[in-house]
C-alpha cells in the first residue's frame, strides 16, 4: 500500500495532516508487529483518524490501495469487530467507524483472531502428540521431544483460558 494521499488533496480531511499520517503510520506498525498485515493497520488508522465516517471509496483514495487490498483489510477488521458500519453523508454507499473501546479491541481481536488460531494450532499439536508417541524403545531424544510437544500442549490449553478473561479484565 503507498503511502497516505496528504490531507489537502482530500476534501473529507479534517485536521492535521501530519497527525493523522502519524495515526495511519502507528496502526500500522502495530499490525506488523502482531503479525497482520500492515494494510489492515493502515486502514484501521485511517477510519481511527478520522472525525467522519469512511467510505471504501473513500479509504482507498486516501491510502491508494487497491481494491482487492482494502476490500479484505475492511473485511478482516469487521469480523475482528474493530470497525463497524455507520451512516455517512452518501446513503449509497456503506461508511465506516472505528470502534474505540479497549475491551471491544482486544476482545475481537482475541476472538476473532487469536483463539481461532489457537484452536488450529490445538489439533496441529495433537496430531504431533500422536505423531511422537513413546513406547519402550523410546530414545533419550525423542523422550525430549516428546515431552517438548507435552509443553506445546500445556501451553495452548492454558492461553486458550486466559485470553479470554485477559481480554476481559481489559476492558
Amino acid at each position: 500500500m503507498r503511502r497516505l494521499v496528504s490531507a489537502s488533496s482530500s476534501p473529507r480531511a479534517a485536521g492535521d495532516p501530519e497527525v493523522e499520517r502519524g495515526i495511519v503510520d502507528l496502526f500500522a506498525d502495530l499490525a506488523e508487529a502482531f503479525g497482520f498485515p500492515r494494510s489492515y493497520g493502515q486502514i484501521y488508522g485511517l477510519v481511527y483518524a478520522s472525525p467522519r465516517p469512511l467510505s471504501f471509496t473513500d479509504i482507498q483514495q486516501r491510502l491508494r490501495a487497491s481494491k482487492g487490498s482494502v476490500s479484505q483489510g475492511l473485511r478482516a477488521l469487521r469480523t475482528a469487530g474493530v470497525i463497524r458500519p455507520a451512516d455517512g453523508p452518501d446513503w449509497r454507499r456503506e461508511h465506516f467507524v472505528p470502534e474505540t473501546e479497549l475491551r471491544q479491541l482486544i476482545g475481537g481481536f482475541v476472538e476473532g483472531s487469536v483463539l481461532p488460531r489457537l484452536e488450529k494450532g490445538a489439533k496441529r499439536v495433537a496430531k504431533l502428540k500422536a505423531r511422537a508417541r513413546l513406547d519402550r524403545t523410546a530414545t533419550e531424544e525423542q523422550q525430549i521431544v516428546a515431552a517438548r510437544i507435552e509443553k506445546l500442549n500445556q501451553w495452548h490449553r492454558k492461553a486458550a483460558e486466559l485470553l479470554p478473561l485477559a481480554a476481559r479484565f481489559l476492558g
